[in-house]
């Protein structure tokens, strides 16, 4: 029988069990259950920290969000959702419902023990402790209806009998609810929030994650007003180095929000697929030619219009962003040079000073990079084939300025403060302070469809592989343009070597051109020949709703399925 509960109530029916057999001692005193637990401030924090484990964050299926986008190429394996797959019997679709559902539940039951320590513990702790709760629940009803349009919605412990007569509330109601969970955290939590070992939300997490809520949402008015109430905390700045921020183990002073990952408790990212196989990774996963492509070179012109672009040297005279998220062939990475030239039969390693084979060119194996490319992002020199533990920042201080900017375009509000805020985060790309305008391509077009067209690039390479992309395109509309080509790579060993190497064209022959809404065509290298084609997509629209899990409807009436699924 356990498959017919839904997952945000299943707690609940063993609860319901106790209560039925309360002549039955169910609930010994020297054991933590919900009868005698949230006695005390460490209990209600210990309940707390539950809400920052990654999976009620729903951070394995975020992992996936990048492989869905055109940021991303994995040999040739196309994903359910760019391939236009998806069913209401999606595994991804169900762990977000299940987890999401968790974590709202969780969130409920701290929310109402705090009636039981009223009179015990300062009122001033109450509201924090409330706050922080709040917080979380706002959050993940946020992600439920930006996914899935209107989904059930309860703010307190259910009975079962409650959970299977519930439908679907509009989502609209629910934004204002989600709002309201954000203004009281806002209003409570502190500006500093580290008491006890995990480092709690603040007052800033609260604005900044309702920002991006509102985001998704496409609520203008809200985006700006949270976004620039931020800004003027001046509680956070950038990082001086990009490069450098991905790499850090510490709270720097541009992560407003950040899940914990240590080795000590095997919290960490399993980096295997994403390592080159010279220093023994199995390079599974790259990032794509498009993503290559788009970022602009140093005169702040696209690569089909930049006099500065050699396709031959596709990382020369491009915006910095690209070689701290991209590896530069013939540049030094995790202690060897990485080269997927065929030519490159053997590189560097430059800790040794040995010259080792070349494990990472198709001269050398057919299952080296498929197109080439290596993840730089996130890498330092302690990653090792197995595990990282770089923190999990889920918002940084350069995505509240870029929603800022993207806010007042579409408000029509274009003004000095929108350049500025653009203008900041690209001028911390190239190390200079924004005022320095001759040293990186400051914006300066005040055009509406111009910004919108630079705000949207910039947001892509700002936040290239840190799963942002699929949230954007998902608001934006935008996966049919984004997926409307194949992905390509590499050509097989023998073609490469009589189309691109004895012809001395590696590594692009010709230069992509980029089309009006943005999007790099390297169409025109696959039918000259120089190119492989990976993998095909054919997004549907019917996926920018996601599907109910299948289950969720079989047993319950009052759900309806969204359209096409």
């Amino acid at each position: 029988m356990k498959n017919i509960f839904k997952p945000y109530v299943i707690g609940l029916f063993f609860t319901a069990m106790l209560f039925s057999c309360a002549e039955l001692d169910l609930v010994p005193p020297s054991e933590g259950s919900n009868e005698n637990w949230y006695s005390d401030q460490t209990e209600i924090e210990m309940s707390l920290n539950d809400l920052y484990r990654t999976y009620v964050w729903n951070l394995e299926v975020n992992f996936q969000t990048d492989r869905w986008t055109d940021d991303w190429a994995q040999r040739l394996v196309v994903y359910e959702y760019p391939g236009g797959a998806v069913t209401s019997e999606w595994s991804d679709s169900e762990t977000t419902w299940m987890n999401t559902y968790k974590g709202i539940s969780r969130a409920n039951r701290v929310i109402e023990s705090l009636d039981r320590v009223t009179g015990v513990l300062p009122e001033e702790t109450i509201n924090r402790l409330r706050g922080e709760a709040r917080f979380f629940r706002a959050n993940f009803y946020g992600r439920l209806i930006a996914l899935y349009g209107d989904v059930p919605f309860y703010k307190e412990t259910i009975t079962i009998e409650e959970a299977f007569a519930m439908g679907r509330h509009d989502a609209n109601d629910i934004l204002k609810e989600v709002y309201a969970d954000f203004d009281y955290a806002i209003a409570t939590l502190p500006e500093e929030n580290s008491g006890s070992s995990v480092s709690r939300v603040n007052k800033g997490a609260a604005i900044a994650m309702k920002a991006r809520v509102a985001l998704w949402m496409s609520d203008w008015e809200v985006v700006r007003d949270e976004t620039k109430k931020l800004i003027d905390l001046n509680l956070y700045s950038l990082y001086p180095d990009y490069q450098a921020f991905f790499e850090s183990k510490k709270i720097e002073s541009e992560t407003i929000f950040s899940l914990p990952r240590s080795r000590d408790l095997t919290v960490v990212w399993s980096t295997k697929n994403f390592m080159p196989r010279t220093v023994g990774g199995n390079a599974v996963a790259q990032p794509s030619w498009e993503l290559l492509a788009i970022y602009p070179c140093t005169d702040g012109l696209l690569i089909d219009e930049s006099p500065l672009f050699d396709p031959k040297k596709p990382f020369q005279n491009r915006d910095p962003r690209l070689s701290a998220t991209i590896v530069e062939f013939g540049s030094e990475f995790l202690g060897v040079i990485y080269d997927p030239d065929p030519r490159a039969k053997k590189v560097l390693n430059v800790n040794t000073g040995q010259m080792v084979e070349n494990k990472d060119t198709k001269g050398y194996t057919q299952h080296a990079s498929y197109n080439g490319l290596q993840l730089r992002k996130y890498a330092d020199q302690n990653w090792n084939a197995d595990q990282a533990d770089n923190p999990i920042v889920i918002m940084r201080y350069a995505d509240v300025l870029l929603m800022y900017a993207e806010a007042k375009i579409e408000l029509g509000e274009i003004d000095e403060s929108v350049l500025d805020a653009i203008n900041q985060v690209r001028a911390r790309a190239y190390q200079v302070e924004v005022g320095q305008t001759a040293d990186y391509p400051a914006v300066q077009s005040t055009d509406a469809e111009q910004l919108r067209k630079i705000l949207r690039i910039e947001r892509r390479i700002e936040f290239a592989w840190e799963h942002r992309r699929f949230w954007d395109l998902h608001r934006w509309k935008e996966f049919e343009n984004a997926l409307a080509r194949p992905y390509y790579g590499l050509l097989p060993i023998t073609e490469m070597n009589s189309k691109l190497i004895e012809t001395d064209l590696w590594f692009w022959p010709i230069t992509p051109t980029i089309d009006a809404k943005g999007y790099p065509n390297l169409d025109e290298l696959y039918k000259k020949g120089y190119s492989a084609k990976l993998g095909d997509r054919n997004f549907t629209a019917k996926q920018y709703r996601w599907p109910i899990p299948n289950k969720e409807i079989l047993i319950n009436d009052h759900l309806k399925q969204n359209k096409g699924y």
